[in-house]
């Protein structure tokens, strides 16, 4: 179950930047939207984009890299929207950044697999051994 409303913005926030669209004939944006809660209290967020190549990045990346920008580092909550307006967890990739990003600290990055029941873990349940 949901403790709060935090949950209820974050959802709020990715669904109003997801629109997703195709940009040209090579790019798709917006399929996945995501929201990242920075320890300091300010949410980020950003969408995946999608190339033809590997120049992509998922939405969870997009919204990291959008807080490190603004000058916050550390990460609080993340929310993914799929295209089905169901959340998920994050990909091998946005996992492997947020532990680099928090090494000592990843493990209590909380995560909402599943907006509809609440149901939130963290990335140590999600990544519970890592490399580093």
């Amino acid at each position: 179950m949901k403790s709060d409303d935090i949950w209820d913005k974050m959802y709020a926030a990715a669904v109003a930047v997801q629109n997703g669209r195709r940009v040209s004939e090579y790019v798709e944006a917006g399929g996945v939207a995501a929201a990242v809660l920075a320890a300091s209290g300010k949410l980020y967020t950003g969408v995946c984009v999608d190339t033809c190549s590997t120049l992509g990045i998922c939405a969870e990346r997009n919204a990291i890299f959008n807080m490190l920008t603004a000058g916050d580092e550390a990460i609080d909550k993340v929310l993914a929207v799929m295209p089905d307006g169901k959340t998920g967890a994050p990909c091998g990739a946005c996992r492997e950044l947020m532990v680099q990003l928090m090494p000592k600290s990843y493990k209590q990055i909380q995560i909402m697999l599943d907006y509809s029941t609440g149901r939130v873990v963290t990335l140590g349940e999600l990544t519970p051994e890592w490399w580093i």
